[in-house]
């Protein structure tokens, strides 16, 4: 995961003012650079290898006295606790469908958070990404869920989901912002010049 520069972020901004000028609704951006911690991942996975290690090597080896096997277990807790901290290694050790869930919750905490439920005509979307779980999820409010349906930004997503994969996050944000403002144009054009939301990149 690369950090955003400051021009990449302006570039960001500058495609919500622009997509904005074409539609009604008010877009917000938010970048998270991993949805959970997942600090009990590691001690989870330790916790379980280290049960079964001293079982296996008292399988192999009968010899071995109570206190070495209770020391081999122990010592195997603590090393795989340090190892799986590292983030390439925890995130791998995680299911995709929890990953996934993570992310899709802390997209509807932002969606509250950044008050885009308040906007005068329910128009509110918020186009987020989490980059560890390299999730990207569209959530509009009933003023565009009226008009499109969760079908309507599948390729969208797609595309965007493609490039976060491939690092090119900040393209990705400015091409998903581009294309959500021509479909966004034909349903719900622009009629009033008000800006209600920030059009500034939100990072976690």
């Amino acid at each position: 995961m690369a950090l955003l520069t400051q021009e990449q972020k302006r570039q960001v901004e500058e495609a919500v003012t622009r997509a904005e000028q074409r539609t009604d609704a008010e877009i917000v951006t938010v970048l998270a650079p991993r949805a959970d911690d997942y600090s009990y991942i590691p001690l989870l996975w330790a916790s379980l290898i280290a049960l079964v290690v001293p079982a296996l090597v008292h399988f192999l080896n009968s010899g071995l006295t109570i206190y070495s096997l209770l020391m081999l277990q122990w010592a195997t807790f603590v090393f795989l606790s340090l190892i799986f901290r590292i983030p390439v290694l925890t995130t791998f050790m995680i299911p995709a469908r929890v990953r996934h869930w993570r992310a899709s919750n802390l997209a509807r905490r932002q969606f509250l958070e950044q008050k885009l439920h308040h906007t005068q005509d329910r128009t509110g979307v918020l186009i987020f990404v989490s980059e560890a779980e390299r999730y990207v999820e569209i959530i509009v409010d009933e003023g565009i869920s009226q008009h499109l349906d969760n079908s309507d930004w599948g390729s969208i997503v797609s595309d965007f989901v493609r490039r976060v994969a491939l690092g090119h996050t900040a393209q990705g944000f400015v091409a998903c912002i581009e294309a959500s403002a021509e479909l966004l144009e034909k349903h719900v054009p622009k009629t009033q010049t008000r800006n209600q939301l920030p059009n500034r990149l939100v990072v976690l």
